[in-house]
């Protein structure tokens, strides 16, 4: 029997309540467009119930966690490097 419908974390992803994402956000290769593009959605959210960057990271988290085993190592790494950019476009860089 095959699947007619979406994946329900699919349709979170497009479908944001919170935040309207640029088509194709999560498939760059560059971590910092995705950054800016996620910081963009985040502060001009009038949906959002949190800060800018905790709805930003959040968003970002549940798609790494959702692709899961989907994602090459590549991208993976490209969307692990766009939570830095993240941090550093909002002033939450972590000391080492």
């Amino acid at each position: 029997m095959a699947k007619s419908k979406k994946k329900w974390s699919q349709g979170v992803t497009e479908n944001s309540d919170a935040l309207d994402l640029k088509e194709g956000v999560f498939t760059s290769n560059d971590p910092k467009k995705i950054a800016d593009s996620l910081k963009h959605s985040a502060e001009n959210s009038d949906r959002r119930k949190s800060s800018p960057f905790r709805s930003a990271m959040s968003m970002l988290n549940f798609y790494i966690n959702r692709a899961g085993e989907q994602l090459t190592k590549k991208q993976k790494g490209t969307l692990e490097k766009a939570k830095d950019e993240l941090r550093k476009d909002f002033g939450r860089e972590t000391r080492r």
